[in-house]
């Protein structure tokens, strides 16, 4: 048996008026996904316990089997694996965005406008973060560049410290969610100084893109341990994904992380790519399960693009559930699959929320007709609900 995940990170929603009343979900067009629905078993599962923000990295660490009320040690320091960076028991994570500000006011008067600096590609952003390092890095603080505008500062010696994450800030004045700690106020407030008449910022600004023109620090942590995957569950596992944290919480479990060229975290991402390194690990390298992350939809929900969210929902679809499928049906191998977001991201308040999550799992020895469509809807009318999320994984590999 062949076990695929396929993450649609922030795929659920609420209805929309834009859209007739349905969600993006309903709107956009999954006839894959509602062929496994119309075969498998749909449901909500709860991947965020009550206790715990509704982040990507303690959903899909419930996703992956991981109970995060047990494991979860910070956001950061998964993301951190994926970088290579070494951690000391004693060391101190945090996620380090480079984000648009407004420039005119005081600093604690400027208001977030965009938490992705305009999805700033890499290697911009390592270029501004040699000046960060320049400006900041000594023997209690070094600066690591991660993917696009998310990076890591890691603190020797340092504390756990609870800072908001920038995504939930959009649009809003930044002064009641700066740092309490004077350090880290006052790299951020300098930071501004460093960046925002950096060559690199005035060159985008004359591009007609956002300056990437303040540093923000959140999801403090420290040095993970997970158990091992293969371990775990007798499989051995593939993460396929553009994004640090996934391939941090891959490296954390010993499973393999696959580089796919093109594959970018946003709209633009290379979903056929993602797709045929999902295929080649299943059928030419002998792997058990695949996890192929999407990051898209969660970004599109971020930045309010309606249109845009559904189009990626529509991609995921067709490129790569589709595909994945297609090429499985031929194989002649038998597979389950499970399709899910692992939170939703919806469009009206732009963040994360801890609701169920809707999934369709799909057995392809055992198909049966059950509903027609996948969607939270059909997902809320079936009764089926896994309260506690991270035993999903339990249901799926039999």
């Amino acid at each position: 048996m062949k076990y695929v995940i396929v993450l649609a990170d922030g795929m659920a929603d609420l209805p929309i008026a834009e859209l007739g009343g349905k969600t993006p979900m309903e709107f956009a067009s999954t006839p894959c996904m509602d062929i496994l629905a119309s075969g498998g078993t749909v449901g909500l599962a709860k991947t965020v316990p009550d206790s715990m923000k509704p982040g990507s990295d303690v959903a899909n660490l419930a996703v992956m089997g991981y109970n995060p009320l047990n494991c979860y040690s910070g956001r950061s320091p998964l993301e951190a694996l994926s970088v290579g960076v070494s951690m000391k028991d004693t060391d101190v994570i945090f996620r380090c965005n480079i984000v648009t500000v407004s420039e005119d006011e005081p600093y604690e008067e400027k208001t977030i406008l965009d938490h992705s600096s305009g999805e700033i590609s890499t290697q911009d952003a390592d270029i501004l973060m040699d000046a960060v390092r320049e400006a900041f890095q000594n023997e209690e603080f070094k600066f690591y560049t991660g993917t696009s505008y998310r990076h890591i500062t890691v603190w020797d010696q340092g504390e756990i410290l609870e800072l908001e994450p920038p995504h939930d800030h959009l649009g809003q004045v930044i002064g009641p969610f700066l740092p309490e700690n004077p350090v880290f106020r006052a790299m951020m407030e300098k930071s501004f100084e460093v960046l925002n008449n950096h060559p690199l910022n005035i060159a985008r600004a004359q591009a007609g893109k956002n300056k990437a023109n303040s540093l923000w620090f959140w999801g403090a942590g420290t040095k993970p341990a997970l158990q091992n995957f293969k371990e775990k569950t007798g499989l051995s596992g593939t993460m396929i994904s553009a994004v640090d944290l996934l391939k941090g919480i891959a490296v954390g479990a010993g499973m393999q992380v696959v580089e796919v060229e093109g594959a970018t975290g946003s709209l633009d991402t290379n979903y056929l790519g993602k797709a045929q390194a999902a295929v080649k690990a299943l059928l030419e390298d002998g792997q058990d399960f695949v996890y192929i992350h999407v990051e898209a939809p969660d970004e599109m929900g971020h930045q309010g693009n309606l249109m845009h969210k559904v189009q990626s929902i529509a991609e995921i679809d067709e490129k790569i559930v589709s595909v994945v499928k297609k090429a499985l049906d031929d194989a002649g191998e038998p597979y389950r699959m499970l399709v899910l977001p692992d939170h939703p991201t919806p469009i009206c308040k732009r963040t994360h929320t801890s609701d169920p999550v809707p999934y369709v799992l799909y057995d392809s020895t055992k198909v049966q007709k059950k509903v027609d469509v996948f969607s939270e809807k059909s997902a809320e009318a079936s009764g089926t609900y896994q309260s506690e999320g991270y035993r999903l994984l339990e249901e799926f590999i039999v």
